[in-house]
């Protein structure tokens, strides 16, 4: 076995202890072919106002000019799909399931910080940065170099056997380690689903998403009013949207995630509509502390269930 194959050993078998359900490792290197579908992307001003998008274009292609002496790429995978969805009533206003529980940059910048520290311990020295959903990283893209899965019709990364309801994290390292194979093959074949479902038409081809469209960015990035184009298409989503998520048949692999912080707070699995709309600064501070929905302050959140309210109940 090379130092290189051994490397690549530790990763994964580390990975595997701390919960990570897939590790993909790929050399660190220009991501070359992604250029002119970055700058295309961001010249259609499909990122809306997510000005920050449009910066670091060199940093997103390439690693070495983010983190020094980078060598290699590792990419993780994180299950968060939980055993029971919210709310209980299909027609009660909803938040993404990825916000269910505890804030996931906290819970995996922890498990990150700890893997670190074990490859130092079991390798020695080792420099470099740990990111998860932090950087400007294609984050996607790395994870099909590395073979965890392809990029589907709905943007997000795919993996055949467990969907797409998980998160994605990366070590930049200087270490050398053996790459996975890339994923070449795109299984999503002649489905449309995603594409069909979606209510803002926000997917405008096949792996492309006008991000100034879709509910997510609409109910958590954008600052502004909520466009009265979008009134009534929103399907009652209040932070975030899981539309294109659930109706992909390979979801239908999706088990639980075994992360207790992942569990939703006792008060916000009993929301109905009355508590959504009742809500006060108060409770959202007591309910949502810890959660990502934090982001969109309790103004930004109340703008968007007023927005529901006004045009789709």
């Amino acid at each position: 076995m090379t130092p290189a194959d051994k490397h690549a050993s530790i990763l994964k078998s580390t990975a595997k202890r701390l919960g990570f359900d897939f590790c993909g490792i790929a050399k660190a290197e220009l991501l070359e072919s992604e250029a002119p579908r970055l700058e295309d992307w961001l010249n259609r001003n499909y990122h809306g106002k997510m000005g920050y998008l449009a910066n670091h274009f060199d940093k997103r292609l390439d690693p070495t000019k983010l983190v020094e002496g980078a060598k290699t790429v590792v990419s993780l995978i994180y299950n968060y799909y939980p055993e029971k969805q919210l709310p209980h009533q299909s027609e009660d206003i909803k938040l993404a399931k990825y916000a269910y529980g505890e804030d996931y940059h906290d819970v995996i910048r922890a498990r990150l910080t700890e893997f670190l520290e074990v490859l130092r311990e079991e390798i020695g020295e080792i420099g470099g940065r740990f990111f998860v959903d932090s950087a400007p990283i294609m984050e996607r893209q790395w994870a099909q170099k590395a073979g965890l899965g392809w990029i589907g019709k709905n943007s997000l990364l795919l993996n055949r056997e467990m969907g797409s309801f998980f998160f994605l994290a990366e070590l930049i390292i200087d270490l050398e380690a053996t790459p996975d194979a890339p994923l070449a093959k795109d299984y999503c074949g002649t489905c449309t689903a995603c594409i069909d479902a979606c209510p803002t038409d926000a997917i405008v081809q096949p792996g492309v998403v006008d991000g100034s469209r879709c509910i997510s960015y609409l109910t958590i990035e954008l600052k502004e009013a909520i466009p009265d184009e979008f009134a009534g298409k929103m399907e009652n989503w209040a932070f975030g949207c899981d539309i294109c998520q659930d109706v992909c048949p390979w979801n239908r692999f999706s088990r639980p995630n075994r992360e207790p912080a992942f569990q939703p707070d006792a008060e916000l699995a009993n929301f109905s509509n009355k508590e959504w709309i009742e809500m006060t600064e108060e409770t959202f501070k007591r309910v949502f502390s810890k959660s990502a929905v934090k982001r969109t302050k309790f103004v930004g959140l109340k703008r968007n269930v007023d927005f529901l309210v006004s045009n789709s109940f």
